[in-house]
């Protein structure tokens, strides 16, 4: 038995989530135990202007990869704690960094980038463990969008025999992958929808105490502005097709505030985005599925921290009334840990130099190993 650990830190900011994953000698994996490192306020904020603003200072650079890694190094601890492991256990340590910003169609005419802020370095002195990270960059020097990356991960371990199926995580960004059933000779598609908790968090977050909507519960309070939904729809983003990919480059509270006519109600705002989530989703997947030529009678498997906002799944519910939505967790993976137990899985993948990427998700000109190793 192997085991790695994965460390995903999302759009959200919100904290690294850490999985534990240990594969048996067939290489089947299974989530063995999980931490969730919140992050510091003041590492949040520096973060959050990194992601947000055009000029860098290196002393804040610096400062933020350090401090992450001293959080990436901890959650790691516990994790080790928490089984009475010790890092030479550890087979490999899969991290993702935390996404400063991702520009897989370059930026007013320059060529195209994603940056993560990490030092796996850092982190292989802090934890003792060997470290696999800068999973994207190879995918992109290939052609691809570098994202999204877990498609991969839901194939091995959600693809079924007989059934489509189709994951949808509802992190910052919501991104979906459709997965034929499992004797087919297609690979799966995978791509981003659109905006899920980034936006519903920024503007929860403007006008009303706490980062998130607990539940959805102000959102389902409010009304849906038709109007304000159809402008929001008009981006061309959502009408683009597969392979593609987005993030806080596109969609921010700027891009929200050009659409609104300043008469809405900050609810109905809520209401609206929660609503933009479902619709894009439902668009994303009838795009998919006329692409692959799957039936709209299919499985679907929420995961990530949107997964459990009541009123957002009752919402895809009404869009998606064929599908058929699934616990993750009664498939042997919890939610929220779903991610990060894909980076374990990954630097698995890259160990063994096996490919990392799907072509048809990300559009790169080939299968690639993805990521560096850096030796404890």
């Amino acid at each position: 038995m192997q085991r790695y650990i994965g460390l995903m830190s999302g759009t959200s900011l919100d904290g690294i989530d850490a999985a534990l994953v240990s594969f048996d000698d067939f290489g089947t994996p299974w989530l063995e135990a999980t931490h969730g490192e919140e992050l510091p306020a003041e590492l949040r904020r520096i973060l959050w202007q990194l992601c947000h603003q055009n000029e860098v200072a290196f002393a804040d650079l610096a400062y933020a990869e350090e401090a992450f890694s001293q959080c990436q190094a901890h959650a790691v601890e516990v994790l080790l704690e928490h089984r009475s492991l010790s890092p030479d256990q550890i087979t490999a340590i899969g991290s993702h960094g935390q996404t400063i910003e991702h520009a897989p169609y370059g930026h007013d005419g320059g060529p195209a980038y994603t940056l993560q802020l990490d030092n796996p370095s850092r982190l292989a002195e802090l934890t003792g463990c060997c470290v696999v990270a800068d999973f994207r960059r190879r995918d992109l020097a290939a052609g691809g969008q570098a994202a999204p990356l877990a498609p991969i991960f839901h194939q091995a371990v959600f693809s079924q025999h007989g059934n489509w199926r189709a994951v949808l995580n509802l992190g910052g960004f919501a991104n979906l992958t459709l997965l034929p059933p499992s004797e087919a000779s297609s690979s799966a598609l995978g791509f981003d929808t659109g905006p899920a908790n980034a936006l519903l968090d920024a503007w929860h977050e403007r006008h009303r105490k706490g980062r998130f909507d607990a539940d959805g519960a102000w959102a389902a309070g409010g009304h849906v502005d038709q109007a304000l939904l159809a402008r929001l729809l008009s981006e061309p983003f959502f009408h683009l097709p597969p392979p593609r990919s987005t993030g806080r480059e596109l969609f921010h509270l700027d891009w929200l505030q050009r659409s609104l006519s300043g008469d809405e109600s900050p609810q109905d705002v809520q209401a609206t985005l929660a609503e933009l989530t479902a619709v894009s989703i439902a668009m994303g997947l009838k795009m998919a599925s006329e692409q692959m030529d799957a039936p709209p009678q299919l499985e679907l498997i929420p995961c990530g921290g949107g997964a459990r906002n009541r009123d957002l799944l009752r919402r895809l519910s009404n869009q998606l009334p064929d599908a058929n939505l699934l616990d993750s967790e009664s498939l042997g993976w919890p939610a929220d840990w779903l991610e990060a137990a894909a980076f374990a899985w990954l630097a698995r993948q890259r160990l063994l130099e096996h490919p990392g990427n799907l072509p048809t998700v990300t559009g790169a000109a080939g299968p690639r190993v993805l990521g560096g190793v850096y030796a404890s």
